[in-house]
């Protein structure tokens, strides 16, 4: 997906701020370096509608369509769906059902989320603590807490935040997906059944995809059958960014995050939740018109590829946005597109001075920049094209297999004239 334009739409105060809490937790999971307020960084449960809203609102900004959410990795075999396989949990897990609250929930205090965090954690000092509560008659309510705490071996900033999703929807699924690499480089990623049928996804990274600075990030996703999302965040310094690294490893092992965000003290505060509106109802989906899969995106796209080019990777079958990874034999490249109708009413912020106007009306504009990711010496070479109604094909291709590894090759695989051409290819309409 491309990166979030730099302005606001005329929403109302509330979706906007809750939109931009939502994007600062997707930057933050699909592996850039920006800073986020706590109560996103379970953001993966935002609602489809929502998610549409952020994919248009992202698609404006010129020469950025290097950001992919987390989640666009392999499948996960889940009770509401999907497949692949899956860790067995620690024992030391409990799956006790906790009794759902009245349907008009309750008030939860951000004292009361600080003071649920310290306690499940064990035994050490405690440092900074911040948190926000939840208001039941607030529709988009996110408690979170977050601490600093010290066992012994370093002060480390650990984090919780609880919010429900539509069971079985597609946020819960990509919310316990294991990242895709090419955009989110980590250490392992592991995925576990709980007895009680929820799926709990355990990440070892960095908070800088680009390992400037080796302060390392372990989180844990929880998603239960009921739709309550836990996300547990630690990393190995008293603060996400700019603190000194204060230890190895951040405290909790994998086992232990996994106790912390299946604790029922969690669920028991998701319960008192109000239900997002833009979440209940029918699991169908509406289809966005002119909308293909990712799957027919990607194969039209590697159709395109030029001969002498080998596909050695790929991903992102989101339903606009696809890539590829490419070798000529000189080096890794990585290749991706969005495809995305109705964008007519962005042209003007998409395609400015210097754009071309085809015989035919098409917009293109072209570009050769720096990688926006921190790999060293990479390079951004992006065709930007737009039709009469409005669909847009924006292709970018660099020269490295991702964005945040250093470059292997002195240019791109792709000519910029190849680029163009699959960029204008009539395929796409297909």
């Amino acid at each position: 997906m491309p990166v979030e334009q730099q302005h606001s739409d005329n929403d109302n105060t509330g979706d906007g701020d809750l939109f931009e809490r939502e994007l600062a937790a997707a930057l933050r999971h699909a592996g850039g370096a920006f800073e986020t307020d706590r109560v996103t960084l379970a953001a993966a449960g935002a609602a489809r509608g929502r998610r549409l809203r952020l994919r248009r609102r992202t698609a404006v900004l010129g020469g950025a369509a290097g950001v992919a959410l987390a989640g666009v990795g392999g499948a996960l075999a889940v009770p509401w769906g999907g497949s692949s396989s899956v860790a067995r949990p620690p024992a030391s897990v409990s799956t006790t059902p906790h009794p759902t609250s009245s349907p008009g929930g309750r008030a939860v205090t951000s004292d009361e989320m600080i003071s649920t965090l310290e306690r499940l954690l064990p035994t050490g000092k405690f440092g900074k603590a911040e948190g926000r509560g939840a208001d039941p008659s607030e529709p988009h309510s996110v408690p979170y807490a977050q601490v600093v705490y010290d066992d012994g071996h370093g002060a480390a900033a650990i984090s919780v935040v609880v919010q429900k999703v539509r069971p079985g929807g597609d946020d819960a699924r990509q919310a316990v997906r294991c990242p895709d690499k090419v955009f989110t480089p980590y250490d392992s990623c592991t995925t576990s059944h709980l007895p009680d049928a929820s799926v709990v996804a355990i990440v070892k990274g960095y908070e800088y995809p680009d390992r400037r600075v080796e302060t390392k990030l372990w989180t844990a996703n929880l998603i239960t059958p009921d739709g309550h999302q836990v996300s547990v965040s630690e990393w190995n310094a008293a603060a996400e960014k700019d603190a000194t690294i204060t230890r190895d490893e951040p405290p909790l092992s994998a086992a232990q995050l996994t106790t912390l965000a299946a604790a029922q003290d969690w669920r028991g505060i998701a319960d008192g939740l109000p239900d997002d509106p833009t979440q209940t109802g029918s699991r169908t989906e509406e289809p966005t018109p002119a909308q293909g899969d990712g799957k027919a995106i990607r194969q039209t796209l590697a159709s395109l590829i030029p001969k002498g080019l080998k596909v050695v990777a790929h991903g992102g079958d989101d339903d606009q946005f696809t890539y590829v990874v490419v070798d000529d034999g000189k080096g890794r490249s990585l290749v991706q597109i969005n495809v995305q109708p109705d964008m007519g009413d962005v042209a003007g912020d998409l395609f400015g001075s210097g754009s071309e106007t085809l015989a035919d009306g098409t917009l293109v504009a072209e570009r050769q920049e720096p990688g926006e990711k921190g790999g060293a010496g990479v390079v951004m070479w992006t065709v930007d094209t737009l039709r009469t109604d409005g669909f847009r094909v924006v292709v970018s291709a660099f020269n490295s297999g991702s964005q945040q590894t250093a470059a292997t090759r002195t240019a791109p695989a792709l000519t910029m004239k190849q680029l163009r051409a699959i960029a204008l290819s009539p395929k796409w309409r297909s």
